[in-house]
């Protein structure tokens, strides 16, 4: 083969060789935008919070009658995320309400309530409880009588039982309740709390033509509602 001949076909597999790599680099690229980014992302960057999850909370445990009252209560007060009906501090494991109404488990109908510690305060939530509630009466509130009912703050840390301890101290001060007796309320560690039955979650709510509902625990949220107007959710 010629010199000529040589160059020609030299010339023809450079141009081959370019378009195989033109070919393989054009699919290389398509291949690439096709996958997804598995890159980590950069743990600086600022991410878009949900305030329905991600917002801080906390949580602490009150007992004042019957649970549905609380319930109805502070879910109407601001900073407040969540409310559940439970019992604690009885004998037994994950009682029923019919066990928890006959008194012999030991439990109180509680709330547990879940808020924002940046919007309101444990201190303020005990500020709501002392008033929506009577604490001079032994297990008892109103015509609901029994240890279930009885009044009881029950801490979950050091911290909430200092504060505990100073709120109640400082109502008894204040003479607030000094015309029904001595405040009666009880403050111990939470111990075995369960949550109640669904149907009790969000009771006022969901029955509000129950007869209960409209004559104690209506009476309960309007009392807040004119007492504490300035802690209200906005609607």
């Amino acid at each position: 083969m010629n010199r000529h001949c040589l160059k020609t076909l030299s010339n023809k597999l450079g141009l081959l060789i370019l378009l195989c790599l033109f070919s393989c680099n054009s699919g290389a690229m398509q291949s690439q935008k096709a996958k997804p980014n598995n890159t980590p992302s950069n743990p600086n960057t600022p991410k878009t919070m949900n305030p329905e999850i991600e917002q801080p909370t906390d949580s602490c445990v009150l007992a004042g009658g019957c649970f549905w009252c609380l319930d109805a209560v502070y879910r109407q007060m601001t900073g407040i995320i969540n409310v559940e009906s439970g019992y604690s501090n009885g004998a037994i494991k994950n009682p029923t309400y019919k066990e928890v109404c006959s008194g012999r488990t030991g439990h109180a109908e509680v709330a547990k309530i879940y808020f924002n510690p940046t919007l309101t305060s444990y201190q303020q939530i005990l500020e709501v409880f002392w008033r929506i509630h009577n604490p001079t009466t032994l297990n008892r509130q109103g015509n609901d009588i029994g240890t279930q009912y009885r009044s009881g703050i029950y801490y979950m840390n050091e911290a909430q039982a200092q504060i505990a301890k100073a709120s109640k101290q400082a109502v008894e001060e204040s003479g607030l309740w000094a015309a029904d007796g001595k405040v009666v309320t009880e403050i111990l560690p939470l111990d075995n709390y369960w949550p109640a039955e669904d149907y009790h979650q969000d009771y006022f709510a969901n029955n509000p033509e129950n007869q209960y509902c409209v004559y104690v625990v209506s009476e309960k949220v309007e009392k807040f509602k004119k007492t504490f107007a300035e802690l209200l959710k906005s609607k």
